[in-house]
C-alpha cells in the first residue's frame, strides 16, 4: 500500500488550500477534529458493550 512522504503532503495540502480557500481550512480542520472524536467515542462505546 502506498503511503505518502513529506512531498505528497505537501502536493496534497496545497491542493486543498487551492479547492477550499485559506480562509475556510480552520473549519475544515474544526470539523474533521469532531469527526474524529465523535468516531473514537463510538469505539470506546462499542468495547465497553462488549465487555458486558
Amino acid at each position: 500500500m502506498f503511503v505518502p512522504g513529506g512531498a505528497e503532503w505537501l502536493i496534497i495540502l496545497l491542493i486543498v488550500i487551492v479547492l477550499f480557500g485559506p480562509s475556510k481550512l480552520p473549519e475544515l480542520a474544526k470539523s474533521i477534529g469532531k469527526a474524529k472524536k465523535a468516531f473514537k467515542e463510538g469505539q470506546e462505546e462499542e468495547k465497553k458493550e462488549e465487555k458486558k
